[in-house]
């Protein structure tokens, strides 16, 4: 059936071809076109390795926690605690390391086993106690900065921190690169594979694509939903480790402004290559759209307010690009 205006007027299938061309690839034109603006405006600040290389170890933490929500929503699901929850785990991390004396290891593989339990929460009340997912993770969320609360009395936990965990996100132990950005990479690898390559995946897309289908076709809906939001707790679990790693601090709200950055992106990534889908890829496009506005924001001084309005309005123009390519693949 032919794409039709909000006038009755039919667009030509080039006009069509046009727009779907537009709604998959406006985003990565976009990022191109504001590296070349910025380049060319700031031609010895912006376009160098060193800057690239800090843009990238900057996102790499909204790259991961915006990986884990794609999970969520390509099942169908919203996960609001992901921010919440990523405080909580920095403050709890830091806390086992600091107060309770735990080895890192153990102190981290604690706190990310939490983040999945989290999930697991989550993924129940959803699925079994039918709650409507925002609701859900809304109120989980809220719960979970009580606790961080209760935790720290309020107070950030930054006496006693042992290098060998600042080390984690500010070391470059592969050659010279980064930690965090040689975990995000291997992070955002793993979920593309599972999501991209694996039966799993298969029945992930199709569970987001349409659930009744999925259950008649004998997939476990609840199942694949629920795995959603542990593998998007455990992401978060992972972000706030490496930024209480980063901080050298566990702060209750370290992590808090990390929610809108990752459902910009995500919803910026369903965008991307694709006719309004969430995939993986696209979300890592997503979070560089964001991390190179804002560097190109800081190196000419703008004001902190205009970070806020550029990521809002990413964010809107984000969510009437995946409605304009659902709208092109339905007509």
């Amino acid at each position: 059936m032919s794409m039709v205006m909000s006038g009755g007027r039919r667009l030509s299938p080039a006009s069509r071809a046009a727009l779907g061309f537009f709604a998959r690839y406006a985003t990565i034109i976009g990022l191109l076109l504001m590296i070349a603006v910025f380049a060319f405006l700031s031609p010895r600040a912006f376009p160098t390795l060193s800057n690239f290389t800090n843009v990238l170890n900057q996102a790499s933490l909204a790259m991961i926690i915006a990986g884990g929500l794609t999970l969520a929503v390509i099942v169908g699901e919203l996960d609001l605690s992901i921010g919440f929850a990523a405080s909580l785990h920095g403050v709890l991390v830091t806390g086992l390391i600091v107060a309770n004396k735990l080895p890192i290891p153990l102190a981290i593989v604690i706190v990310i086993a939490l983040g999945a339990l989290i999930g697991l929460v989550n993924g129940v009340i959803v699925t079994k106690a039918k709650v409507n997912s925002v609701i859900a993770t809304l109120g989980v969320g809220t719960i979970l900065t009580g606790l961080a609360f209760a935790y720290s009395a309020g107070v950030p936990i930054v006496a006693g921190v042992p290098e060998a965990f600042l080390q984690l996100s500010l070391g470059r132990w592969l050659f010279g690169i980064p930690n965090n950005i040689v975990i995000m990479a291997v992070v955002l690898g793993g979920l593309w594979i599972l999501v991209e390559r694996t039966a799993l995946g298969q029945e992930i897309q199709a569970v987001g694509g349409n659930p009744a289908a999925a259950r008649l076709a004998g997939i476990n809906v609840d199942r694949i939903k629920i795995l959603g939001f542990v593998v998007s707790g455990m992401c978060a679990a992972l972000t706030g480790i490496l930024l209480a790693s980063r901080l050298g601090s566990g702060t209750t709200s370290a992590a808090d402004s990390y929610l809108l950055t990752a459902f910009a992106a995500v919803f910026l990534g369903s965008a991307t290559m694709r006719d309004g889908e969430f995939h993986v890829l696209g979300s890592f496009v997503g979070v560089l759209i964001i991390a190179f506005g804002f560097n190109g924001l800081n190196i000419f001084g703008a004001p902190t307010f205009s970070q806020y309005i550029f990521q809002g309005a990413i964010l809107i123009v984000a969510v009437g690009l995946a409605s304009l390519g659902r709208m092109i693949s339905e007509s």
